[in-house]
């Protein structure tokens, strides 16, 4: 997400700060690689105008040249400019419900851009992290298949779907979906509506008259990030025609340039609300313009990778490997347990652009960390310890030649991936040994003695 943007903007700071002293020349130089960058990742051509007059204001007055660290301080012009952009703030409450419930959520957008994904994503969110009870409906009654896929998804997201049996209209079912959920006491109703290829009369006639029967407290125009500066005019269609709440970004994960983001919020004034990364219902996220910013500059952005981390961590095994760690005690079954949270990773490329610093590494340096975190080597590991005995696992000593072949055999791999798995288990015993409660050797003194990258590496 935004790597192209991030290589070019890192760059061109870098350059700039590495010299000696900040002049007009160099500075305006700078701006003119920020614009072309900016046109590049297909930006809007008025943002980019805007974005690039603020930053000249201020870097070429005393705010900059006047500084006594104008580097660092012009760095955080960029990184101001670019929140404002963004739209300054996180919306402090994405989906309010202040209504009496139902609160309905109209989730409008093109066909294609991921409405019925981000319906249903949506609903698991209030589920599972504000404990509310959901009833998701669907008015695409031109397209039955996306009828069936948003009731498939409500299964998988464990809320509950309602499906109009009698006439397929829009206006039935939203009086049916209504009904039921007043009956029913649902918190929210989310209504799904139908798209077209492009923006047209019908489409806008329709989703006009969707708004009057629904009485939406939310409307969310759903958009595919890789549009770039087009998903901000269509954007602004939608917007002339709805009072639209927010914007949800989705594919950002497939979206290396950043147009969308940079434009939509400038060009509509409403606020991004989310961001939505892959097919898996847990990859929506709260949008942050600051975080962003933070990603673009290369900075990172930890917030986001920590959420990422713990919505796929399962929290019992996780208690579990945590009191054997204070015990001291760290078996093949604590291993597995941790390998298993690795590979449920889906998009370790995604997990990497948030950590700080990886986005500016040098291909070299990315090239050597993804082999460290390979995750098909990971999945092997797990295999040889799936095809091992309860007693073997806690025992690991007994593992010689004739239970090697046997495991290696069983897991479908060899000899020496076994041998690895087991250095690199001895390794972790090691290391949780030292750092437990208690230990005489401290977090500090045990990076120094140890090098970190030959034990990631298993060399």
């Amino acid at each position: 997400m935004f790597e192209q943007l991030t290589q070019s903007f890192t760059t061109i700071i870098k350059n700039l700060t590495g010299k000696g002293r900040l002049t007009e020349s160099n500075i305006s130089l700078a701006l003119k690689e920020m614009r072309n960058a900016l046109l590049e990742a297909d930006v809007a051509v008025d943002v980019v105008k805007k974005f690039i007059q603020s930053v000249s204001e201020h870097a070429i007055g005393q705010e900059v040249l006047g500084a006594l660290k104008p580097g660092e301080t012009l760095t955080r012009v960029v990184h101001d400019e670019l929140v404002k952009t963004l739209g300054s703030e996180p919306v402090s409450d994405p989906i309010p419900l202040k209504t009496n419930p139902p609160g309905v959520i109209l989730i409008a957008g093109l066909q294609g851009a991921g409405k019925t994904t981000t319906a249903a994503k949506i609903s698991k969110l209030l589920k599972d992290e504000r404990n509310k009870n959901v009833l998701l409906t669907s008015v695409d009654i031109q397209r039955p298949a996306a009828i069936d896929q948003l009731e498939t998804l409500s299964k998988k997201a464990e809320v509950d779907f309602y499906r109009h049996q009698g006439k397929q209209a829009y206006s039935t079912i939203i009086a049916g979906a209504l009904k039921i959920a007043k009956a029913n006491h649902y918190d929210a109703l989310i209504i799904d509506t139908a798209g077209r290829l492009h923006v047209d009369d019908d489409l806008m006639n329709e989703i006009k008259e969707i708004n009057q029967l629904a009485k939406p407290e939310e409307i969310l125009f759903v958009a595919d990030s890789m549009m770039g500066q087009d998903a901000a005019s269509v954007a602004k269609s939608f917007n002339e025609a709805l009072p639209i709440t927010g914007t949800v970004l989705t594919k950002m994960d497939a979206d290396s340039r950043g147009g969308a983001a940079l434009s939509i919020c400038e060009v509509t004034g409403k606020p991004i609300i989310f961001t939505c990364e892959g097919e898996h219902l847990h990859q929506i996220d709260e949008f942050s313009p600051t975080r962003i910013a933070s990603q673009i500059l290369g900075m990172g952005d930890v917030v986001s990778l920590v959420k990422h981390v713990e919505r796929q961590v399962d929290e019992k095994r996780s208690k579990k490997t945590k009191e054997k760690l204070k015990q001291g005690r760290f078996d093949l079954e604590a291993f597995q347990n941790q390998l298993e949270e690795i590979v449920k990773i889906k998009n370790i490329d995604s997990v990497m652009s948030k950590i700080p610093g990886v986005s500016t590494m040098s291909d070299d340096m990315k090239s050597q960390l993804n082999q460290q975190l390979d995750i098909k080597q990971f999945k092997h590991m797990l295999a040889t310890i799936q095809s091992m005995t309860t007693k073997e696992k806690n025992f690991p000593d007994l593992i010689k030649g004739s239970r090697k072949k046997r495991i290696a055999l069983g897991s479908g791999t060899d000899i020496q991936l076994v041998n690895k798995m087991l250095k690199k288990y001895k390794q972790m015993q090691r290391m949780t040994k030292k750092l437990r409660p208690g230990s005489k050797s401290s977090l500090a003194n045990r990076l120094k003695r140890q090098n970190i990258d030959d034990m990631l590496s298993g060399g």
